[in-house]
């Protein structure tokens, strides 16, 4: 247990000290190294760097100098890779959208939720076009109820000169019997003087009414015939209020539109007029709406007579429509007659040629079995008297005396 030798102390620990004395100097050395590659590493970095720098400062001074002022940037120094145009620029790859699955599960595309409001809206819209589909049926059926082609062939046929009031005429009716409910009647008033083919038209609007609608749903009224006196007055105006009421009644049963045709209307009294315009135009009620009112005559004759005679060249030229040019001036001669064409359509019919009177003659031949000469028609038409416009002639009397000339035949 004594102390130990000097000797052996140095012997023992010589080699220790030894081996940590190596260990220090090599790491010293490694780290020294490492210390030289990264200043080596750093100074080949420079290098570069200051080659790159001179290449484009060399070219700078090769090309062309530029009088334009120059703008510094930092994007060259910074990036001078990137700046090369000719270096390819690469493109950003689009990111897939997947759905990731567990893969415990299922690999199914999630089930979308049905919108209860999406499908009441189509149905809204199947709902729509199809009350607006059965609208425009009903629309077509009710027209075609009153047979309107037929009566356009029969005015076509059987009115001759008169054209434009014609084309009037269907438009009106088809514009009112597309649909059965109206707030308001249909009034039509016809003028125009003596043998145009007032009366004609309104007998052939009644055959023709008669034959779709009814014989008890068309009245025909001529005031010489209905209401001769003045003492009948009274009894008329109490009769045609009834009548008028019971076919609007009966019309409404049966859901049709009844025509009621007043001819010779410059012949009526004043109480009719009004009880006329009580009926078309009701103030307390809702009646009498659905119903055709057709006026029948002469009033204005003479002024329209002397219009068509001074504006005949403009009916040549076809410029302008005499019907559009004299229905203000008519209607407002009518309206000081009577408050009852207040809001009637006008028809007014213009003067017959002698070439419409020619026509006229043809038909009523044909009617009564005789051959329709040529010669023989003209020789009649010269009979009657006309107005003589340049190289027009105009009837007096239009087709008035037409079928007495053929009766004496």
């Amino acid at each position: 247990m004594g102390e130990q030798d000097p000797s052996d102390r140095l012997r023992g620990d010589f080699p220790k000290e030894m081996k940590e004395n190596g260990m220090a100097s090599f790491s010293q050395f490694s780290s020294s190294v490492r210390a030289m590659v990264r200043i080596r590493q750093k100074y080949q970095a420079i290098k570069k760097r200051r080659l790159e720098i001179a290449a484009v400062a060399a070219q700078s001074l090769t090309s062309p100098r530029s009088t334009s002022p120059k703008v510094f940037t930092f994007d060259n120094l910074h990036d001078p890779i990137n700046s090369n145009p000719s270096s390819p620029r690469k493109r950003k790859k689009k990111r897939k959208l997947r759905v990731l699955y567990p893969s415990s599960s299922l690999r199914a595309v999630p089930t979308k939720e049905r919108s209860r409001a999406k499908n009441c809206l189509y149905l809204l819209c199947i709902i729509v076009f199809l009350q607006i589909y059965n609208a425009i049926e009903n629309l077509d059926d009710h027209v075609l109820k009153y047979d309107l082609d037929g009566l356009e062939k029969t005015l076509k046929r059987e009115v001759f000169g008169q054209q434009e009031v014609a084309e009037s005429l269907l438009s009106h009716l088809h514009d009112y019997l597309s649909t059965y409910v109206h707030n308001k009647p249909l009034v039509l008033s016809l003028h125009g003087p003596t043998g145009v083919g007032k009366s004609h038209v309104g007998r052939l609007l009644a055959q023709h009414f008669r034959s779709v609608v009814g014989d008890d749903l068309v009245m025909q009224y001529f005031v010489l015939h209905h209401c001769p006196t003045d003492d009948d007055i009274p009894q008329c105006t109490k009769s045609l209020d009834s009548h008028v009421s019971e076919m609007v009644t009966q019309a409404e049963e049966e859901e049709k539109i009844p025509v009621f045709i007043f001819d010779e209307v410059e012949h009526m009294p004043r109480e009719l007029l009004d009880t006329l315009q009580d009926l078309i135009h009701p103030k307390n009620n809702n009646e009498y709406l659905n119903a055709i009112y057709i006026l029948i005559s002469n009033l204005g004759r003479e002024d329209i007579t002397k219009f068509v005679l001074h504006n005949s060249s403009i009916a040549v030229s076809g410029r302008l429509s005499l019907n559009q040019e004299l229905n203000p001036w008519l209607r407002s001669y009518l309206q000081r007659y009577h408050m009852l064409f207040l809001e009637a359509e006008l028809l007014p019919f213009m003067l017959l040629e002698k070439s419409h009177v020619m026509d006229c003659f043809i038909d009523e031949m044909s009617r009564e079995g005789f051959y329709p000469d040529r010669s023989h028609v003209e020789r009649l038409a010269e009979e009657l008297s006309y107005y003589t416009v340049g190289e027009r002639a105009f009837s007096h009397t239009g087709c008035r005396q037409v079928v007495a000339k053929v009766n004496l035949l």
